[in-house]
């Protein structure tokens, strides 16, 4: 069996086709994607009792080409950061393969950035020595100019100073997107970074991270519960069904120009209809996974 999410064009987005479909056509070149995971399985077998096994993802295929902007989104606990995960090289996959610019990934995926769903600031360093920490670790000379550049670019010049606990809430998320950033990844993983943030902060870093992204251009696999958010930022997003084994339910081509503000292009008629499209699809696998829990609990 193989998953396989199709790619819908504008201005309508459809299903993914049955197990097995959705093969490449013979002489249809495609470029060399950014990031690919293909038949991607991850399953979990306990340690005290290896009968008991549980399949997080079973079967996906998805891919994000260079400069594009791909939003994963789907039930809780289907298994999104699983699939960022196993992207990152952090998760080994049962069975699938991943492929970073046409190389097949052998351990952590040192072209890919990764920005959390917990800030992954060191407390007891400055926001310019956090922002620093990968630099030094790569040996860099000039890591600390390097670090000042990307605390200005992300609005915190007069901070560099102060330590996390000194920092609001938005402050801590734009450094650790400097954090990820100044390293200047080819990939960036970004793991539903702006859940914690009131409205209005994360408007403004959403604002932000397009602004960076739309300058350098590169692959970006977001992670988000939010389908506001994933419309708003990306190219395209991907529906995951609800776990256990779950799989792509279907690819939406997001079409609204860009540049883009988050708030502004949410009350525009053609975001209102990729949302009717996409909820669509997502709602019945949202009931499902809000059942499931119900019965764990």
């Amino acid at each position: 069996m193989g998953e396989r999410a199709l790619s819908a064009g504008p201005p309508q987005a459809h299903r993914a086709p049955p197990r097995g479909a959705g093969a490449q056509q013979p002489g249809v070149s495609t470029p060399i994607a950014a990031l690919a995971l293909r038949g991607v399985t991850c399953t979990f077998v306990s340690r005290d009792n290896r009968s008991q096994r549980y399949t997080a993802v079973e079967d996906v295929t998805l891919h994000v080409a260079p400069g594009e902007f791909v939003s994963v989104v789907g039930p809780t606990g289907c298994g999104k950061s699983t699939l960022l995960n196993v992207g990152a090289g952090l998760l080994e996959s049962s069975a699938g393969q991943v492929h970073v610019f046409g190389q097949p990934l052998l351990g952590i995926n040192r072209r890919a950035g990764y920005m959390f769903q917990t800030e992954a600031l060191m407390p007891w360093r400055t926001a310019r020595a956090n922002v620093m920490a990968g630099l030094e670790f790569r040996g860099e000379t000039d890591a600390g100019a390097q670090a000042d550049e990307w605390l200005k670019r992300v609005g915190l010049g007069g901070f560099g100073d102060r330590y996390p606990h000194q920092l609001s809430g938005g402050m801590r998320k734009r450094t650790s997107l400097a954090q990820t950033l100044v390293l200047d990844p080819d990939i960036i993983l970004m793991d539903e970074p702006f859940s914690a943030l009131d409205i209005q902060t994360r408007q403004l870093m959403e604002n932000e991270v397009l602004e960076l992204w739309a300058a350098k251009k590169k692959a970006v696999l977001f992670i988000t519960h939010d389908l506001d958010e994933a419309i708003a930022m990306s190219d395209r997003v991907i529906v995951l069904s609800a776990g256990p084994a779950a799989h792509p339910m279907g690819e939406f081509v997001i079409d609204l120009p860009r540049p883009r503000d988050v708030a502004e292009v949410r009350v525009t008629p053609r975001f209102v209809d990729l949302h009717k499209a996409i909820w669509d699809v997502l709602r019945d696998e949202v009931l499902k996974g809000y059942a499931q829990q119900r019965l764990v609990a």
